[in-house]
């Protein structure tokens, strides 16, 4: 299993590769192709339970689907996030909601989102032996005070990017989610620290990327985002497979003498 000191130690040395499952069997998949990370996501909002956002998925949600995903891969390096809500309220029930996420799930580790304004909670969580992924730059359970767009673009966000990352790494977080930051200030913010940085749609010079499994395989044909690659076209192959079911069905093809139980004649 990967460690924490071990994804530490790729720092400047080697690229860190992560993305997000949801179920067992999209996790033993991501964990047998040798993925670093697996985040159990609160992109599941979005990707399993057709919300608009991220907003309505609740702890306990997080939790079942981290359980199904560490039964998945047993081994795997997996990090669930904390969902709109769990943690903002105060010290204490951050403290409370990320150890039950700890505790219940199995999972290595939690993310949450915010800079500077969450380090006192990062610190007294990385304190109580909860180890802490931050989140930066845009932050989708903010969307509707800050907007959907990417950070870094004048100089006052810039520099307050750099100083959250900063603070961030003081507070103990061993690593730091990137999102949509500007390439130019991704960079600064990577050399600025001695913890990674993950990114997803904030150019090449973090320390690592994560993508949304639905976005890498092509699963919603209606949302392609500029920061994310398409690796299949999932939607398509599958969509081809169950039409050739119908077909077979209709065309009483299917099932065959192979795919029939027979019973033996005394």
């Amino acid at each position: 299993m990967l460690s924490i000191s071990k994804i530490l130690k790729k720092k400047n040395k080697e690229k860190i590769t992560m993305i997000t499952a949801y179920d067992a069997p999209s996790a033993r998949i991501a964990y047998d192709a040798k993925i670093d990370m697996i985040l159990v996501g609160d992109s599941i909002a979005n990707t399993i339970y057709g919300y608009k956002d991220t907003l309505k998925i609740e702890l306990e949600d997080m939790i079942k689907h981290a359980q199904s995903v560490k039964r998945g891969a047993t081994d795997a390096f997996v990090v669930g996030d904390l969902p709109f809500l769990s943690y903002q309220v105060s010290t204490e029930q951050a403290i409370e909601n990320a150890g039950k996420m700890l505790k219940y799930s199995g999972v290595n580790a939690i993310k949450l989102e915010g800079g500077s304004f969450v380090c006192d909670k990062v610190f007294k969580i990385v304190n109580s032996g909860i180890p802490v992924m931050g989140h930066i730059g845009f932050t989708p359970q903010s969307y509707n005070q800050i907007g959907i767009r990417s950070r870094g673009k004048n100089d006052i966000e810039a520099e307050r990017l750099i100083e959250d990352a900063k603070k961030l790494e003081d507070a103990g977080a061993f690593s730091i989610v990137l999102e949509m930051v500007t390439e130019d200030v991704a960079k600064k913010i990577t050399e600025s620290i001695s913890i990674p940085t993950i990114g997803i749609g904030s150019g090449k010079y973090c320390d690592g990327q994560v993508l949304v499994w639905h976005d890498l395989l092509g699963m919603n044909p209606d949302f392609s985002p500029k920061f994310s690659k398409k690796y299949l076209d999932g939607y398509g192959i599958i969509k081809e497979a169950i039409k050739n079911y119908i077909k077979d069905v209709k065309s009483e093809k299917f099932p065959s003498e192979e795919n029939t139980f027979k019973r033996k004649l005394v």
